[in-house]
């Protein structure tokens, strides 16, 4: 095991011990600013988001973004054993966060580590911020107005380092029918029910014709409903809840009116922070994937990238499969093969 991955994995190990809840993430940020500030790299901290900035090349040319979190969910109730163990047992590495986004953050740091190391001709800003898995406000958003101009941004999730060019973005949408309530056994009234219902079959037939290469369609699926209380009185309201994952070719607020042209019910986005997001065809960063050899995709899962105003991909070791599992695990040799091939991406990068 050379000397990155070594220390990576023992990064990776104290990251794992550390409890780091989304929003109670101050000892895991310590732990990264005092990792990167004994190798000798400069560090700035906004609440528990740890920034370095690398100016390798012309200090006005852009930068490029690694981005990843070391944010937690809450374990679950499946684990069969400590999930801040951080046990290392044959090839794998056990522990809430070790999948997602442990292993991609660590190897995100190696491999900044390296290229500072190397000198490449580059510009960099490494971010491992906070709040990603509740997408608040003390995470990445906190951070980008204070990052210089952004050329690319590489989110470190676990891809098995293929890399995500197009990520759906996500919109709730509250939905408010009115009626006219009354007893159940008079004529004067206006079921709100009946009229949601109706709402409802034309959003489940609703067709969004737009269809990514990568994200394929716009989906919309209501998940919630409710109203009334008792059998004998038609209530004055039906509220229901629509899912929609919206894909590159939308914005959130255009999917919201479409929608409401096609129902009576009052639509009320709960955010329209959550954006589609990607690169485009003709991006650089599509030719060299193609050079090396690295399957390129459309992720249905949200990240951070959701939130960056520049264009990303999304790329990192591990399984999504086993994010927020119990007994969540990632493979040694993953993290290796991580911190190889961003270091390739980024050299490759910065030859073109």
């Amino acid at each position: 095991m050379d000397q990155p991955v070594f220390e990576a994995i023992n990064l990776l190990s104290e990251l794992i011990s550390t409890p780091s809840l989304s929003g109670e993430e101050k000892k895991t940020a310590d732990l990264i600013e005092d990792f990167l500030q004994r190798k000798g790299i400069n560090t700035s901290r906004i609440g528990h988001n740890i920034i370095s900035h690398y100016t390798g090349a012309n200090p006005d040319d852009p930068y490029i973004l690694l981005c990843s979190h070391h944010d937690t969910v809450k374990p679950n109730a499946g684990y069969s054993r400590d999930p801040f163990s951080a046990d290392q047992i044959d090839t794998k590495m056990y522990g809430l966060g070790s999948n997602d986004a442990g292993g991609a953050l660590v190897s995100l740091i190696a491999a900044y580590c390296e290229i500072v190391r190397k000198k490449i001709k580059i510009n960099l800003v490494l971010a491992a911020v906070a709040e990603e898995e509740t997408s608040g406000p003390g995470g990445v958003i906190s951070v980008l107005p204070e990052l210089p101009g952004i050329d690319l941004a590489i989110v470190g999730e676990p891809t098995g380092m293929d890399i995500a060019v197009a990520e759906k973005g996500l919109v709730v949408i509250d939905a408010i029918t009115q009626g006219k309530p009354g007893h159940a056994a008079h004529s004067n009234t206006i079921n709100p029910i009946l009229t949601a219902a109706q709402d409802i079959g034309r959003i489940n037939q609703y067709k969004f014709d737009r269809i990514s290469p990568y994200l394929g369609e716009t989906k919309a699926s209501v998940t919630v409903i409710r109203a009334g209380e008792l059998h004998n009185q038609v209530p004055a309201e039906c509220h229901f809840v629509i899912d929609v994952r919206v894909n590159e070719l939308y914005t959130l607020q255009e999917v919201v009116d479409l929608l409401q042209m096609e129902v009576q019910s009052k639509l009320t986005p709960r955010s329209l922070r959550l954006n589609p997001s990607g690169i485009n065809a003709d991006h650089k960063m599509l030719k060299i994937a193609g050079d090396l050899g690295i399957h390129t995709f459309g992720s249905a899962t949200l990240s951070d990238q959701a939130l960056l105003p520049y264009p990303s991909i999304k790329m990192g070791p591990g399984d999504s499969l086993r994010s927020h599992t119990a007994d969540e695990f990632i493979y040694v040799s993953e993290i290796s093969e991580g911190i190889n091939k961003y270091i390739q991406l980024i050299e490759a990068y910065s030859a073109k």
